[in-house]
């Protein structure tokens, strides 16, 4: 501010709001990363505006999970106050979507689809979450992003369940764990094998379930995961 510097104005804001959010001050990072938003306008940036649409997004997306915890809800079960947070994450989601369409930048428009993806899932708009998540798939794939290839897998999976298609889930869970393989994460492995035996008990298919919640409870027993 004392050099006049209006683009490196904006950027601090930016941090502090991104600093805020993660301590819990949701109200006062919306406020810094609104700042972000006015000088990047003012200023004609283009890349800083699209950046702050993300961070306002991320939150209200922060926001609303941190409410939703106290409810322990199912998605789409939500009191007002968390549904109208989350609707005010995906609009901004949204707005950056449609500006780093306009820049060309294909993995801004990924993180994106994932953030808009996983709003919709806590709103309860199931077929509205698979349509995005299987655009951030798309895209983690044309960058070779072999992680976020399977958190989309996952999110995918978690979608289908709430829409009774235990099938369909059940194959992106098996994408889930052979990826969770290749990149040998034994946490996110774990979890696979948990969302597998829980859907394969659904689809009534109980020795596979025992197979894949035994291999849980083996990697949860190697990692002392209590």
């Amino acid at each position: 501010r004392t050099i006049g510097d209006r683009i490196g104005e904006a950027k601090a804001s930016g941090n502090l709001g991104n600093t805020l959010k993660i301590l819990g001050q949701f109200d006062e990072a919306v406020v810094c990363c609104q700042r972000h938003l006015d000088i990047s306008r003012e200023q004609g940036d283009k890349v800083g505006e699209a950046r702050a649409l993300y961070n306002i997004g991320n939150v209200y997306h922060a926001k609303g999970k941190h409410l939703s915890w106290n409810t322990a809800q199912d998605p789409g079960y939500l009191p007002q106050e968390v549904k109208d947070t989350l609707q005010k994450a995906s609009e901004y989601y949204e707005r950056n979507l449609s500006l780093v369409k306009e820049l060309g930048d294909r993995a801004a428009q990924g993180r994106a689809y994932g953030n808009l993806g996983n709003t919709q899932y806590l709103l309860g708009n199931f077929s509205e979450a698979i349509a995005f998540h299987k655009e951030r798939l798309a895209i983690a794939k044309e960058f070779g992003d072999k992680a976020a290839e399977r958190r989309a897998y996952s999110n995918l999976g978690n979608a289908h369940i709430f829409l009774g298609r235990f099938d369909i889930s059940a194959e992106y869970y098996r994408k889930t764990l052979q990826l969770s393989r290749q990149l040998r994460d034994q946490a996110v492995e774990a979890q696979a094998c948990y969302s597998l035996g829980n859907t394969c008990t659904l689809l009534q298919d109980y020795e596979k379930a025992i197979e894949y919640h035994l291999r849980h409870l083996v990697i949860a027993q190697e990692l002392g995961d209590r």
